[in-house]
């Protein structure tokens, strides 16, 4: 594929805003997925070829939370499992069905997390104090993470709302630390999709490591931001991105 220089600029652009939306909530393929399409892929190939960049972002996340910290690694491979299984079958599904089904279950989802954000806040951002659970203490937990992984393998854009709400929601981890472990939990399904996407021979890997560029630049910098700003300030954040998301679902 040929790409001009105003394209290449484009897509490193729109990449280093989704990594920063990615890192701090979520929705960031609500601008990579369209300015992929830009191109002249088909959605289903910018759907496979968006994963390079979000899988080599979130690596770049998961090494600056642990470099601070924010990641407990007792807490990994359960929450792993479950979000693992589902991505699997998501991706299969990607692969079968047709992209009809992305536009109501992107907007369902986007709508249902700002309706839980506003109406319920203290699910999505715990108060000071409250105590977290592991995933074999809450049945539920293991439930919302599966179904997060199959959205996540079907469809990535807006996961990280959906992650964010089963870590805070169920197991009551406090934002930033629902966000390290959102990024553990989307790089092992994303990488399960890419596989899967690869050998279906789906992925444009000029594209794709050119967004890679600026998804990766803007994760390391929404790190730092994620480590000095409010759970108060996150969680509008949170809100202002999920009604983006919404709004961006309408004219997929």
């Amino acid at each position: 594929m040929e790409l001009s220089l105003f394209t290449v600029s484009i897509i490193i652009a729109t990449g280093f805003l989704a990594g920063i939306i990615n890192t701090l909530a979520g929705g960031g393929s609500n601008l990579t997925l369209p300015a992929l399409m830009l191109t002249g892929m088909p959605a289903d190939v910018a759907n496979a070829t968006n994963r390079v960049g979000v899988f080599l972002q979130c690596l770049v996340g998961i090494k600056g939370y642990k470099k601070h910290q924010k990641i407990d690694s007792t807490d990994v491979l359960p929450i792993l499992l479950p979000s693992l299984l589902g991505g699997g079958i998501g991706a299969i599904l990607a692969a079968v069905l047709p992209t009809t089904y992305l536009k109501p279950l992107l907007l369902g989802t986007m709508i249902s997390v700002a309706f839980i954000i506003l109406v319920f806040p203290t699910v999505i951002a715990p108060p000071d104090g409250t105590p977290t659970y592991r995933v074999n203490e809450r049945p539920q937990a293991w439930l919302a993470l599966f179904f997060a992984g199959i959205y996540g393998g079907f469809v990535q854009a807006g996961v990280g709302f959906l992650l964010i709400t089963a870590m805070a929601g169920t197991l009551r981890y406090d934002l930033v630390r629902s966000n390290a472990l959102k990024l553990i939990c989307t790089v092992a399904f994303t990488f399960v999709a890419l596989v899967i996407f690869i050998l279906d021979d789906l992925v444009l890997w000029l594209p794709g490591l050119l967004l890679a560029a600026g998804t990766m630049t803007g994760a390391a910098i929404a790190v730092k931001i994620s480590l000095n700003v409010s759970q108060k300030v996150m969680k509008w954040f949170l809100f202002l991105m999920t009604l983006a998301a919404s709004a961006a679902a309408m004219f997929l």
